[in-house]
């Protein structure tokens, strides 16, 4: 691994960065061809954050926190730190000191595929972090990394520079370049579930409304009452 910090990420504008708060992981995966999922081992440690920000992305050592200290000076408001490691670990790499200090500088959150400990603290103090793991299994600070080269996290390929959506049904990555597309075919998908969601109110069925009663049909669905069900058995 080449030991490097890159400074100077290019940063998405806030506005972009809330819109695609407001949307979701969920409404962003799918307006994206269902793409930029992080697998669900990477969980929230907290209920009821939702956060979009620009990747700072660092690797480090298993059990060595070094280059997180290291990252923290690359850091601006409206960031999410990403954190990995070379080789797979849960070790808790990242706590409430290192929360304190990026929050100080407009940090929204951290996504990272190691472990994370003071979660308690992390809540009481708002700073919201989505982990691999829960543990207080201390760390080193003894070997370098990297900062701001692109990474893997839970399946996910990951630039710096990238936009990080994050919330209670997980993490999704979208690509820098691809940020506009993305929040205009949100806004689509959230107006079409509008319409769908006031045409359920009024009583249409999902399976009339999206067509699927053709499906059924090609795929040897019989409709049969329950008497006729007791007659045949």
């Amino acid at each position: 691994m080449e030991k490097i910090i890159v400074t100077d990420v290019p940063r998405l504008a806030p506005d972009r960065l809330d819109r695609l708060t407001a949307f979701g992981v969920a409404t962003v995966h799918e307006a994206q061809g269902r793409s930029g999922l992080v697998e669900p081992e990477i969980r929230p440690i907290q209920q009821g954050a939702r956060i979009a920000g620009t990747a700072v992305t660092v690797v480090c050592w298993p059990g060595d926190n070094l280059m997180i200290h290291a990252a923290v000076e690359q850091c601006q408001a409206g960031d999410i730190l990403v954190v990995t490691t070379n080789s797979p670990n849960r070790d808790g790499l990242f706590g409430e000191l290192f929360a304190t200090s990026l929050q100080h500088r407009g940090v929204r959150g951290l996504i990272t595929t190691t472990g994370v400990r003071d979660t308690q603290e992390l809540r009481d103090m708002d700073f919201p972090a989505w982990s691999a793991a829960v543990s207080a299994q201390g760390t080193v600070k003894a070997t370098a990394g990297a900062i701001n080269v692109p990474v893997v996290i839970g399946g996910c390929p990951v630039a710096p520079g990238d936009a990080i959506v994050a919330d209670d049904d997980g993490v999704v990555r979208v690509r820098r370049d691809e940020v506009d597309a993305v929040l205009e075919a949100s806004a689509a998908r959230i107006a079409k579930e509008e319409a769908a969601r006031e045409a359920f109110q009024r009583g249409e069925l999902g399976i009339d409304r999206y067509g699927l009663r053709p499906v059924l049909q090609d795929q040897g669905v019989r409709y049969v009452t329950w008497a006729d069900q007791t007659t045949d058995h």
